[in-house]
């Protein structure tokens, strides 16, 4: 199992099906819900209350809306978006190249961020700005309501989280091995 989750080909399959989940779900965002600004009028789907719903929403920026023209007035948006994608992308390859084949969990995380970021560039190609439509509410101090987001976001939370995580899930691994391992040799012992 190992062998196939480490494998190229599996984070490759990996890209393609979650850029396709991600475009096909923003296609049904833009042809079923309103966007945000008419949502009184439109369609907002309330999947549990006002908790968790899906609302259409277009981000022209960055993550949390951010403006790159205020970091680089110099550029265009979507000339900044190819550049910063482009980078993006050639350092997760680097980074891909780097971790070991038997890190598979750091692998998959990584092939995770790809393909959410070549997602929303996808978008930003295709519209100048990102689709957004998942809209949750979790319960905080600082933000009234969470910014709106998308699968390919998710794609690259999970990935994140993953990569950050993956050295603690193999040191606890090798641990959980390593006890077998003497429970094995002091059973053999008794005998």
């Amino acid at each position: 199992m190992e062998k196939i989750l480490g494998s190229f080909q599996f984070h490759i399959a990996l890209i393609v099906v979650g850029l396709g989940l991600d475009q096909l779900t923003k296609k049904w965002a833009e042809g079923h819900l309103s966007p945000s600004f008419e949502a009184p009028h439109g369609e907002i789907v309330h999947v549990i209350g006002d908790l968790f719903r899906f609302q259409l929403a277009y981000n022209p920026g960055a993550a949390f809306s951010s403006r790159p023209q205020d970091i680089v007035p110099f550029l265009s948006p979507t000339l900044f978006f190819l550049i910063l994608s482009l980078i993006a992308v050639a350092v997760l390859a680097w980074f891909y190249r780097s971790v070991k084949k038997s890190d598979w969990l750091s692998r998959i995380g990584i092939s995770m961020i790809v393909c959410g970021a070549l997602g929303n560039f996808i978008d930003r190609m295709r519209i100048g700005k990102v689709v957004d439509f998942i809209d949750c509410d979790f319960p905080d101090f600082i933000m009234q309501r969470w910014p709106t987001f998308n699968v390919a976001d998710c794609f690259v939370t999970v990935g994140v989280s993953i990569v950050l995580l993956a050295p603690f899930v193999y040191k606890l691994l090798k641990k959980s091995h390593k006890t077998e391992i003497a429970k094995n040799d002091a059973k053999n012992n008794c005998k």
